[in-house]
């Protein structure tokens, strides 16, 4: 399966895929990039605006996740904004504008992950944890880690040295879990093709 990856960080959601897939990520940040690409050396790592990226070459691939910056949307967000030191922002709308386009113009499957916010989603999302997921498939909930509430995984907290993005990467097991449903959606239309060729 050709699968986007979009805001790929340093790839938690793509931890658990198996390398049987010829997987895109795309970072705008560099560090992560290279993060991203020694732990994944097999895919296709590239530096470049994800939202843009996704308008471009979205027709290339069968399967596409995006993951855009959620601290704009978060409910932590909002009570941390709304305190004495700083003044709110408004919620970046690239969100919903990716869903939208999305829904409209893509002909494969997708996956839109998110926190849960702290306004009444404008499109509403399926929910797993933490997690506000819109796709065009139905995802099974599961039961995530303990962790995941807290937004870490087990064994990054060696030492008391949190990196920044070990923290917010989303959890491997949910990233898995949603690709193996895309998967079998994935499947079953392929073999409708065949039948029909």
């Amino acid at each position: 399966m050709r699968i986007l990856n979009l805001y790929s960080g340093i790839g938690g959601n793509r931890e658990l895929w198996s390398d049987s897939h010829d997987v895109t990520a795309v970072e705008l940040n560099e560090k992560r990039a290279s993060k991203y690409k020694s732990l994944f050396p097999n895919d296709t790592v590239i530096v470049a605006n994800a939202h843009e990226y996704l308008l471009d070459h979205h027709k290339e691939f069968d399967f596409i996740w995006s993951s855009p910056p959620c601290q704009t949307h978060s409910r932590a967000n909002y009570f941390i904004n709304n305190g004495v030191a700083k003044r709110p922002r408004y919620p970046n709308m690239e969100l919903y504008q990716e869903i939208l386009f999305l829904q409209n113009f893509y002909k494969g499957l997708y996956c839109v992950e998110n926190v849960i916010s702290y306004y009444e989603p404008l499109i509403k999302p399926q929910k797993i944890g933490r997690h506000y997921l819109w796709a065009n498939f139905k995802i099974p909930k599961i039961r995530l880690s303990k962790n995941d509430i807290g937004s870490m995984t087990k064994g990054w907290n060696t030492a008391c040295k949190i990196h920044i993005d070990e923290r917010n990467k989303c959890d491997p097991n949910l990233g898995k879990h949603i690709l193996d449903c895309s998967q079998g959606i994935y499947k079953q239309h392929q073999q409708k093709i065949g039948v029909l060729f």
